[in-house]
C-alpha cells in the first residue's frame, strides 16, 4: 500500500508541474517517460534493507547497488558497479536540469562521490542509506544533504 501511495503521489506530482529544463547540448534528449520509469521502479523498492555490496531485493543493496540494479531492470541499461564510476557516467548537469531518473551524488564518506541516489523530483531523492537502514526517499534541501552535494549526472541511453 505504502508502494502504491507513493508511485501514486510522484505521478500526482509530475503531472501537476511543468519547467523548462535546459539539455545538456551534446545529449540526445532521453523521453520523460523512460525517466519517469526509472523514477517509478527504484520508489517501488522502499523499504528494502541496507546491505554493504548488495545488489538485489533478496538481499539488500548499498547505494550504487541499488542504482545499478533500477536502471538494470527498469530500462535494460548497465551502469558501472561503484558511486565513483558512475559520476563519470553520462552528462553532468546544473541543479536546475533535474528530472526524474537522474543521478544525484553526495559525499558522505569524506570523498567525494562516496554515494548516489536517483532524483525523483520535487528536490527529492531515492537511495539506500546505510547499516541498519532501508531504501528511502528524503530531501535533498535538508542541511546533511545540501551541504554534501556533489552533483549530478544524466545517463545516456548506451549505443
Amino acid at each position: 500500500m505504502k508502494r502504491l501511495l507513493l508511485i501514486l503521489l510522484l505521478l500526482y506530482c509530475s503531472a501537476c508541474t511543468t519547467t523548462l529544463r535546459k539539455e545538456p547540448a551534446t545529449q540526445a534528449a532521453i523521453p520523460d517517460d523512460a525517466m519517469n520509469d526509472v523514477a517509478i521502479y527504484a520508489m517501488s523498492l522502499s523499504d528494502t534493507p541496507y546491505q554493504y555490496g548488495g545488489n538485489s531485493p533478496e538481499n539488500g543493496f548499498d547505494c550504487s547497488g541499488f542504482v545499478r540494479y533500477v536502471f538494470q531492470k527498469s530500462l535494460g541499461w548497465p551502469l558501472p558497479r561503484t558511486s565513483q564510476e558512475m559520476s563519470q557516467a553520462g552528462e553532468p548537469l546544473e541543479a536546475d536540469q533535474l528530472r526524474p531518473g537522474d543521478l544525484v551524488f553526495f559525499n558522505t564518506q569524506r570523498q567525494p562521490f562516496s554515494h548516489v541516489g536517483i532524483y525523483v523530483g520535487e528536490d527529492r531523492f531515492v537511495h539506500s542509506p546505510s547499516s541498519g537502514k532501508a531504501i528511502a526517499i528524503v530531501n535533498m534541501r535538508e542541511n546533511y544533504w545540501q551541504s554534501r552535494y556533489d552533483g549530478a549526472r544524466r545517463i545516456q541511453q548506451p549505443r
